[in-house]
Formats: C-alpha cells, sequence, structure tokens
C-alpha cells in the first residue's frame, strides 16, 4: 500500500422531495444533489492495524462512517488521517462523502486485496447519501438514497454556503414533516425532474426560481439562527437562500465567483455563522491523488 490522499466533495440539495414515509420505516425521497468544492481530506498510509485520526477529536470515535466503511469491507492495517473541512450537522453531507471516499480507495486498491465486497451495498448499509459520492458528479437521487442517476456535465456555478451555530436532529426533522398532510406528487410533475432538465441547458434563472427543500420552511421557523442567515444571505444578493439537506445549513447561487465572494463579504453576521464560498465541482475526477 502506497500513502495515498483522497478528497471528499461537501454537497448541496437544488432539491429535495420527501415522498412519504415507506413500511419498512425509511422515507422515499427525489433530490437533484449537486458536488461542491468543499473538501475534507483523508491521508491513508500502510500501518500494522486499523487506526483513524482525526483533526477534529470529537469525531474520531468508532462511530465515524470512515471507520466504519473500512471494518465493513475487512480493512485491517492501515491508518486514515482525516482532515475536516466540511462542517458537521449541516447537511452538506461531509460524513457520508468521508466513507465514500473510503469506498473508493479500496475500490482502487489502495488496501491491496479485499474480501469480496458490493459497493451498493455497503454503501446502503451505512447510510442514504453515501451511494450518490460513489458518483463523480451531479445526480438525481431517488428511493432511500439507493438509486442514483448522474445528470452529466453541469455549468461551473458558485455557492455561497452559510452555516449558523446550530444543530438539527435528521430524525427530529422527518418526525415533523410526517405530522403535516403534504400532496402525492407524481414523477411525471416533479420539480426535480425539471430542475435536471433546467440545469443541463444551464438554465441559471430557472434553476434559481425551482429551488425547493421540503424542510426548509420548519427550519426557518423552529430555528432563529437559520431564519437570521437565510435573511442576510438574501439581504446580501440577489439570490434565494435555501437549506441543503435537512439542515442546518443555507446556500445561495451565483453564476460567477466574483458575485459570490462580494455576497459573502456583506453578509451582517457574526462570525460564527461559518460562510464557504465554492464553485460546483466540474470536470476531472475529484479523488485519487498521491501523497
Amino acid at each position: 500500500m502506497n500513502r495515498s490522499l483522497f478528497m471528499a466533495p461537501a454537497k448541496i440539495n437544488l432539491t429535495l422531495e420527501v415522498l412519504g414515509k415507506r413500511p419498512d420505516g425509511y422515507h422515499a425521497l427525489r433530490s437533484l444533489m449537486v458536488p461542491i468544492e468543499l473538501y475534507d481530506e483523508i491521508e491513508i498510509e500502510p500501518a500494522e492495524r486499523l487506526a483513524l485520526m482525526c483533526d477534529d477529536p470529537a469525531l474520531a470515535g468508532e462511530e465515524n462512517l470512515v471507520l466504519r466503511a473500512a471494518n465493513a469491507i475487512g480493512v485491517r492495517g492501515a491508518r486514515i488521517a482525516l482532515r475536516k473541512r466540511i462542517p458537521t450537522q449541516a447537511g452538506l453531507g461531509g460524513g457520508s462523502s468521508d466513507a465514500a471516499a473510503l469506498l473508493i480507495a479500496a475500490r482502487a486498491g489502495t488496501f491491496g486485496a479485499l474480501p469480496p465486497w458490493e459497493d451498493l451495498a455497503i454503501a446502503r448499509s451505512l447510510g442514504s447519501d453515501i451511494p450518490f459520492f460513489l458518483v463523480d458528479g451531479a445526480a438525481l437521487v431517488e428511493g432511500t438514497g439507493e438509486r442514483v442517476t448522474p445528470v452529466g456535465a453541469i455549468p461551473p456555478w458558485v455557492a455561497l454556503i452559510v452555516k449558523p451555530p446550530v444543530a438539527i436532529s435528521t430524525a427530529e426533522a422527518y418526525r415533523r414533516l410526517d405530522e403535516r398532510e403534504r400532496p402525492q406528487r407524481p414523477r411525471s410533475e416533479s420539480i426535480g425532474i425539471q430542475a435536471v432538465a433546467a440545469l443541463q441547458r444551464a438554465d441559471f434563472a430557472e434553476v434559481t426560481r425551482l429551488l425547493s427543500n421540503d424542510f426548509h420552511e420548519d427550519a426557518l421557523a423552529r430555528h432563529a439562527e437559520i431564519a437570521r442567515a437565510a435573511a442576510a444571505i438574501e439581504s446580501a444578493g440577489s439570490s434565494r437562500a435555501l437549506l441543503s439537506g435537512s439542515g442546518s445549513s443555507l446556500f445561495a447561487l451565483y453564476q460567477r465567483r466574483s458575485d459570490a465572494e462580494d455576497a459573502a463579504a456583506r453578509i451582517a453576521l457574526p462570525p460564527e455563522y461559518r460562510r464557504f464560498v465554492a464553485a460546483f465541482h466540474s470536470g476531472a475526477p475529484w479523488r485519487g491523488a498521491a501523497a
């Protein structure tokens, strides 16, 4: 095994439709997800036993998805160093992306010979966002996260992201959504399907019009920090703010990095509201560099 460095990107949800709770307890969803150029770094090198180091000690325990993924596929001798750049409990998929990067590293032979394993089955067992991160690019994600349809080349737009100083329980967000009566949305009328078409033709105005997240309104109503961040983003520029995932991060889209950076500089929020400017990931695969 050689020492290798893998980059694990964050994601944003341009649309997120929760279609209902299934008999098995999982939720059916449909979401247009886009990877962005905000990365965690995973460095892997040979070692006598499996060990995970993280620059955030609170994330270095047995429940870390990287360690769980390594154990699930039979990795025994490796030292894995995780450097976190993606904020946690943010709706940006950092933990899921980290686990997917580990699976991709294994698929590339980084750990040498391993017992037989199947990417999708392992990914699904670890988390619903992980199958998306096995695809190098934007995708429409359906089912419980296992149906991932790449959408092809995407425009080089830029996201301004703000992470308020608040965490949201995903389980609680789903529970509250289940309490509300919502209309049936057939696939042919899906806002996500419409957004895919708009993204593929690089129609910025239409994509921003279609931005949608079923968790958004409840998050703003229940968390003053999120409502404050959304108002600040929209006051700083001309773009709408939308929750990513079940939160607590919000994002706004821009066609040019300079516009996103100008808006970020104008945001009137204290420093505990972390902000990032990150382009849509587009082009060559993002993982697999020699360290």
